[in-house]
């Protein structure tokens, strides 16, 4: 969709691996239809994880008593947050679509994402409450979280031993993207490609880059409990 501005945050240490293919063919398609790409890659950036005091410029609202959240909300209204994070910030308030690109990790996004979750959407700029959910401020915008697994397709259903991986999206969708207003598109999952044929990885490639085709089409899952745990 012309004219549409896409922030791909991508964590994966190897540009040959499937998750940098993945990154790379939505570079390719998304550009093709016209949008502007940017891209966070956040081991390349060596982006920083941890959410320190480092995340202030200048004085503290409360020197006694250290508090991330009331301090980076204190420092995001006067506008004195590091600045890796106003850059973040500025890239995720022009976007139009987030797409988290990253290979599962122990049921969840790697650290370094994390941490980019954690240091980026703070309040007063991703939420302030009552303003989450429905009413988050980043509710203008689509996320689609892009993943591979170690895990097969079998092992990752209801009935398998790693539990349905709508469970595993649960914090990540809801408890992130959905609690800042962000409205979710259905994941795009690979599950296995290291345990699978090269054709079918080539497959894989194949079905993101024709989905993004029609990405623009598509309508944001229901951001209730009962998606994940029907």
């Amino acid at each position: 969709m012309a004219g549409r501005k896409v922030l791909i945050v991508y964590a994966h240490q190897e540009p040959k691996s499937l998750n940098g293919s993945l990154k790379s063919i939505a570079v390719e398609e998304l550009s093709k239809q016209g949008c502007s790409i940017t891209v966070s890659d956040l081991y390349a950036m060596q982006f920083e994880p941890r959410a320190t005091r480092n995340d202030i410029v200048g004085c503290l609202h409360n020197s006694e008593e250290f508090n991330y959240g009331v301090e980076t909300w204190e420092a995001y209204k006067r506008g004195s947050l590091s600045s890796d994070l106003v850059e973040e910030q500025k890239k995720v308030q022009e976007a139009d679509l987030l797409i988290f690109q990253f290979p599962l990790y122990w049921f969840s996004m790697p650290a370094i994402m994390k941490g980019w979750m954690d240091r980026v959407l703070v309040q007063g700029f991703a939420h302030e409450f009552p303003n989450c959910y429905d009413s988050g401020l980043l509710k203008d915008k689509l996320a689609l979280f892009s993943f591979t697994t170690g895990g097969s397709k079998e092992m990752y259903a209801k009935g398998g031993i790693s539990g349905d991986i709508r469970y595993l999206l649960w914090p990540m969708q809801h408890g992130i993207m959905h609690f800042c207003g962000v409205k979710v598109l259905a994941p795009h999952i690979c599950f296995a490609p290291e345990y699978v044929s090269e054709e079918k990885r080539k497959e894989m490639l194949i079905a993101w880059a024709q989905r993004l085709k029609t990405l623009w089409n598509e309508e944001p899952i229901n951001c209730s409990p009962e998606w994940y745990f029907k």
